[in-house]
């Protein structure tokens, strides 16, 4: 039996059927594929237990929190930094929580100084606290003229309890 193209004779809409489903599969193959694997490395950079990876990450996280420094020694270096920066840090208050291996030491704390001096102080406080994090900033200044800056700093040092 020959089966020649003379003798498949298709209506109109089976050959609109036909150039649809290559449409689909090529869509398929050329944007949803490749999409997909892009969402599946994306997942993977977010939580990397999802994409199949093992326990190390989680390990050296902890190695990177796990310093000598204690709090208090990290809050003396914070305190060094603002009189090196030139900004006025005042009274600060303090809380720990902890959560597993990780403990949160919160602090929050009124500072003032010129914008350039608070971002000095900002950039490197988070330099050289590395398991530090600023939570949250609000700035707020007296007057138009006034060249002083107020703000209260939310940080908080994540460290790995021993």
């Amino acid at each position: 039996m020959k089966l020649s193209l003379k003798a498949l004779r298709l209506s109109a809409t089976e050959k609109m059927s036909l150039l649809v489903l290559g449409f689909a599969l090529a869509f398929s193959f050329l944007v949803v594929k490749p999409l997909q694997e892009r969402a599946r490395l994306m997942l993977s950079r977010i939580q990397p237990g999802a994409a199949g990876a093992s326990d190390a990450s989680v390990a050296e996280l902890y190695r990177f929190l796990k310093k000598e420094e204690t709090a208090t020694d990290w809050l003396a270096k914070l305190y060094g930094i603002g009189r090196a920066t030139g900004v006025e840090l005042q009274s600060a208050r303090y809380g720990a929580q902890a959560a597993g291996r990780i403990e949160r030491f919160e602090i929050v704390v009124p500072v003032s100084g010129s914008y350039s001096q608070l971002r000095d102080f900002l950039k490197r406080a988070t330099a050289e606290i590395p398991v530090m994090s600023v939570d949250q900033m609000t700035l707020k200044r007296e007057s138009r003229n006034d060249g002083a800056v107020h703000a209260e700093l939310r940080l908080t040092l994540h460290m790995v309890r021993s």
